[in-house]
This record gives C-alpha cells, structure tokens and sequence, in this order.
C-alpha cells in the first residue's frame, strides 16, 4: 500500500542517514546535491537557523523543478546553551565539541523544506539529548574509529557513542539522526 502521494520525490542531501531514513519509509526517490554556503544571519533563534538553512538549500533546484516533483531539503543544528554547535573540521574540533557535549543536555534541531513548483513549507523538530560524562579515551576512540566529521556536534546517536554515551533523550530519536521522519511523514501528506 503506497502511503505517500504520487510525486517525483528527490532528496537534496548527500548524508546516508537521511538517504538510509527515507529508504526505511518506504520512498522511491533521487538524490541530486548543489553546495551552498551554510551562513545564517545573526540574530535567528534556534528553530529559524535550520528552517532558513533547509530554504537556502532549495535555492539553486528552483529553476529546474517540474510539475511533479517534491523536493526535500534538511539541516540539523547542535544547540548548547545558546552557541550552535556544528560540524567538526578535523579530529581536534570534534574532541573540543564532545568536550563541551560531555555530562550536558543539548538540543538537536532539525529544519526540514518541502518545495514544488507552486509551494514551499518549511517546518522544524527539536530532541532534548543527554550525554554522560565522557572519559577522554571514550572520546579519543569514537573520533578515531568513527570519524564522526559530517555530523552536526560531532556524533552519531546510532553509533557506539550513542550506545554508551546517551543516557536519555526526549522527542524524536530519528531528528537526532537528522530527520524527523514522523513528522515529515505527515507534512508530506498534507502538502
């Protein structure tokens, strides 16, 4: 039984979580990627910066989208008492960042844009997370095994480090991920 209604759906994200989570809901789907310059304008609180962002990354596919197509766009935010955490640039920026996540609850936000030709909503969903107290050898080894340099705060809820090292979360565990599915789910439905 088909769920979702008949578009020609396209995923404008190259993160595998995202491509894994819409697979798992059962969508057919392409995956097309332009780069944008992820800046947000000072000022924005914590649930606009990945709503804009999510908007932003529609930008560039506006020109070539036809009747039936529905294009998805995402961004996930880190929010720690009040800084936006993002993604790591090497191993010594993702150390600092499970530093800073360490025995802390965070916020993970996640901004997610529907687009056609003749509408565009945008929507957000937030996942209160809760870390232990990380050892610095805990932290040591899942940078280095895992390389966690693609994800927003630098960690991975569905690898090891979620395993020992999340004690609690409130809302979506699959925003963590960095798609709400659930709710995106019933956003595509009432497009």
């Amino acid at each position: 039984m088909n769920w979702l209604p008949n578009y020609n759906y396209i995923l404008a994200s190259k993160s595998p979580r995202r491509q894994e989570l819409l697979h798992l809901l059962g969508m057919e789907f392409s995956v097309k990627v332009k780069e944008v310059d992820e800046k947000f304008p000072e000022g924005m609180s914590k649930y606009e910066i990945p709503e804009f962002l999510a908007r932003l990354k529609s930008g560039p596919f506006l020109p070539e989208l036809q009747k039936n197509d529905l294009l998805i766009t995402a961004d996930t935010i880190v929010y720690l008492k009040g800084e936006v955490i993002g993604k790591p640039a090497n191993a010594v920026e993702a150390l600092e960042m499970l530093q800073k996540l360490s025995g802390k609850e965070h916020q993970v936000i996640s901004g997610v844009c529907l687009t056609s030709t003749s509408k565009q909503i945008s929507f957000h969903a937030e996942t209160n997370v809760q870390f232990k107290n990380l050892t610095e050898e805990e932290i040591q080894f899942y940078i280095k095994t895992f390389k966690p340099f693609d994800k927003a705060g630098a960690y991975g809820i569905q690898e090891w480090i979620g395993f020992i090292g999340i004690t609690h979360i409130e809302g979506s565990f699959y925003n963590v991920m960095g798609l709400p599915v659930q709710q995106l789910y019933e956003e595509i439905n009432r497009f």
